[in-house]
């Protein structure tokens, strides 16, 4: 950053990567707004089959939880200058990402098991939507989580502004996409 960026950014005191990601989540939060609104507007119209979510995707918003604590902690390891706990903790966080995965796609089958189908009622079919573009947000913070792991056990251990500002991305995110699985999870159980 030349001098005349670094004035301007102690002036509006955010940091252009971290503006960048809340616009991103501010639009991934209004496709699912727009998602939700949807599912409101067409159950309202009738022909709905109603159906117990599967236990899984209970289970899975645990698993979610537990992998926003275990980054939130590698975060203050990394911060403490603890790379042997920084370093476990992001493997554990990245584990139980993939744990979600399985979990979600478990989830499906146990849909598929009760007779509720992508393309069949439009409830099972909005169940599939968005929990599966959820689940592929999910994906690509496990892509970022896979670079983090890389930096961790191919560089050496520096705390530096621009490693502390990469984590606090990654830590940004994956505390959003869990944030908004337990209010979609929130959101199908109360419909």
């Amino acid at each position: 950053m030349d001098l005349a960026a670094k004035e301007k950014f102690g002036r509006n005191k955010i940091h252009p990567h971290k503006f960048a990601l809340w616009a991103a989540m501010g639009g991934i939060l209004m496709m699912f707004a727009a998602l939700t609104s949807a599912y409101i507007v067409r159950h309202a119209v009738g022909n709905w089959l109603e159906f117990k979510l599967p236990n899984v995707f209970f289970v899975s918003a645990v698993v979610m939880l537990l992998s926003s604590i275990t980054l939130q902690y590698s975060y203050r390891a990394f911060k403490a200058g603890n790379e042997q706990a920084y370093r476990i903790l992001m493997v554990i966080t990245t584990v139980l990402g993939l744990a979600f995965l399985g979990l979600q796609y478990s989830g499906w089958l146990e849909m598929e098991s009760i007779g509720v189908f992508l393309d069949g009622n439009p409830s099972g079919s909005f169940i599939y939507v968005i929990s599966g573009v959820h689940a592929a947000h999910v994906l690509g913070g496990i892509a970022v989580l896979v670079v983090a792991l890389m930096h961790a056990f191919m560089l050496e251990f520096k705390v530096t502004e621009k490693r502390k500002v990469r984590f606090e991305l990654t830590l940004t995110y994956w505390h959003f996409v869990d944030l908004l699985w337990i209010y979609l999870l929130f959101f199908l159980v109360t419909q």
